[in-house]
């Protein structure tokens, strides 16, 4: 008899995203003449920048003729992706080898698919709050979770655990709160890892809006994370591909734990991911060869620093009408503290029927996010200004 995964009954009722279009569009049905603005969820919104929009038209040529066509590509990504990005990391002083790198469809896939490498008992610590693809997916695949309590009292960055965990989630810039670690604290979990022979899965998809050259935007840059670390990537928030879909995976050869070989786990993944993905788009990958050149590389800089300005107004706004805000400095969220005590949800329909401006409530992101929002900094100059005057001008607190 055919039987359901019944770990699925254990995630919450709703997708936070889905329960906030629900919200939104009854909102919107209800009041059909008033312009609703949307500071909530993490889309990009600019149009990709001309340097890909070549390299991807490139990828679209290369398919209409028969001597260029491609088909079936690597399933751990196109060659020459892989070198530029080594290069990339090499200019950021991470060395890594291309076999190191692995191409997927995206940070979210592979923050999902990681934790199947390992033990099914692994016992999984993620912060709170917490990105919810590292939660759900660990609570469908039936492992036991610890949290780690990323609270306002230690700015939202939280302590290594006190006893032994198998696999620890990180994001840093954070999402949600827009936190961001410094090479200290990076450097209490790398030790830890190395010390409980644990693996770290380090989520840098926000790393390029960390204009702080004193912060680390890879995990490498801390020593020894080769070999307890696997880190996360993505040209999704970086160059805009959010509807493109490319990122990567980088397992360092040297990553070793309890009963594994140099190099085995690295072998692995590769199993993993040549077994069960066929590969990115090989258009994608040219937009992302692209992204990598030197005038990509200006012309993406350009458009963080649009979003990073729309977050510095979001920030500057919200403190002026004496809301308490966090993140927005070396990440595209803000996380902004309930006034008057007033629950997530509560707040974020208090933001909706008075300022008109669609949030993310905190709750959402788990148990410490509650009593907070999201507003994310991924909107035109013009909706950003125009949600901020807005909520200075409608929100009664």
């Amino acid at each position: 008899m055919a039987r359901i995964n019944s770990n699925y009954k254990n995630l919450p009722k709703s997708y936070l995203f889905s329960e906030i279009a629900r919200k939104t569009k009854a909102f919107s049905e209800a009041n059909p003449d008033m312009e609703i603005l949307k500071l909530g969820i993490g889309n990009t919104t600019q149009a990709l920048v001309p340097a890909v929009i070549k390299g991807l038209m490139l990828g679209v040529e290369k398919l209409s003729s028969k001597k260029t066509y491609t088909g079936y590509g690597d399933e751990q990504g196109d060659t020459r992706l892989r070198q530029a990005l080594a290069n990339w990391y090499e200019k950021r002083g991470v060395n890594l080898e291309p076999e190191e790198i692995f191409i997927s469809d995206g940070a979210k896939s592979d923050a999902a698919n990681i934790a199947s490498i390992f033990d099914q008992n692994s016992i999984v610590a993620i912060t709170d709050p917490v990105y919810p693809v590292y939660l759900d997916s660990n609570i469908t695949s039936g492992r036991k979770i610890v949290y780690l309590e990323a609270l306002e009292e230690n700015n939202f960055i939280p302590n290594p655990p006190k006893q032994k965990k198998d696999l620890i989630f990180l994001c840093s810039p954070n999402n949600p709160t827009g936190a961001v670690m410094n090479k200290k604290q990076l450097k209490e979990f790398v030790d830890y890892a190395i010390k409980f022979n644990a693996v770290i899965i380090f989520d840098a998809a926000y790393s390029e809006y960390i204009s702080d050259k004193g912060l680390p935007r890879s995990i490498y840059e801390i020593k020894g994370a080769k070999s307890c670390a696997i880190e996360l990537q993505s040209f999704s928030k970086s160059a805009g591909f959010t509807g493109v879909r490319l990122g990567w995976t980088v397992v360092p050869k040297d990553l070793v734990i309890e009963g594994s070989k140099t190099g085995e786990i690295n072998q692995i993944w590769n199993r993993r991911q040549t077994t069960m993905f066929n590969g990115a788009s090989n258009i994608a990958q040219e937009g992302g060869l692209a992204v990598l050149s030197n005038e990509g590389q200006r012309q993406t800089a350009r458009q963080i620093k649009y979003y990073m300005e729309n977050a510095a107004i979001i920030k500057k706004g919200l403190e002026s009408i004496g809301l308490k805000v966090f993140g927005g400095e070396n990440a595209p969220y803000i996380w902004v503290k309930t006034p008057n005590k007033l629950t997530s949800w509560e707040f974020f329909d208090k933001l909706l029927n008075e300022a008109h401006v669609v949030s993310t409530p905190g709750s959402g992101f788990g148990s410490m996010g509650e009593g907070y929002i999201r507003l994310s900094a991924f909107g035109s100059a013009e909706n950003i200004k125009k949600a901020v005057e807005s909520i200075k001008r409608n929100l009664k607190i």
